[in-house]
């Protein structure tokens, strides 16, 4: 497990963009959807790290949490990389995984040139897959301070 402080909003933003050069410096054939799960209190930085890892990715659109519509699909224009989708899910509202499945969360995860985040990952859990990175957010000492950790199953 990877465990990360960030002492402030900047830093949070700092840290989805390491993490989107890393995934797009990774070559590996996928089979799948890469899965990013994203777990932690209201406020504790998932949205935060969202939009500015949408962003690092070439995202041009304001990424707003979709928790009304669930879930936004982007398009992605990076020529050098596999990568041609941003799916971006809000678990939140849902009462059961079932809802999700519903909105065809099986067939989104098996396009390999997808990558997914969700937030509130952890309402869905039964349905993600085994390397699934899940990224959980803790506050800190200070308001301001949240502790970010990266583990996969």
């Amino acid at each position: 497990m990877l465990m990360v402080k960030s002492n402030n909003i900047e830093d949070t933003k700092d840290v989805a963009k390491k993490l989107a050069r890393r995934i797009l410096s990774d070559k590996t054939k996928r089979k799948s959807a890469l899965v990013l799960a994203l777990q932690g209190d209201l406020g504790s930085g998932k949205t935060t790290l969202t939009q500015s890892f949408a962003k690092a990715l070439g995202v041009k659109e304001k990424i707003t949490s979709p928790t009304f519509v669930l879930m936004k699909v982007y398009n992605l224009q990076l020529t050098t990389y596999s990568l041609r989708r941003f799916i971006h899910i809000d678990c939140y509202r849902l009462n059961s995984p079932e809802e999700l499945e519903q909105l065809g969360f099986r067939e989104i995860l098996k396009d390999k040139d997808a990558i997914i985040i969700i937030e509130w990952a952890e309402r869905v859990k039964k349905l993600l897959p085994k390397n699934t990175v899940w990224i959980s957010f803790e506050y800190g000492d200070r308001q301001s301070e949240r502790i970010i950790k990266f583990k996969t199953l």
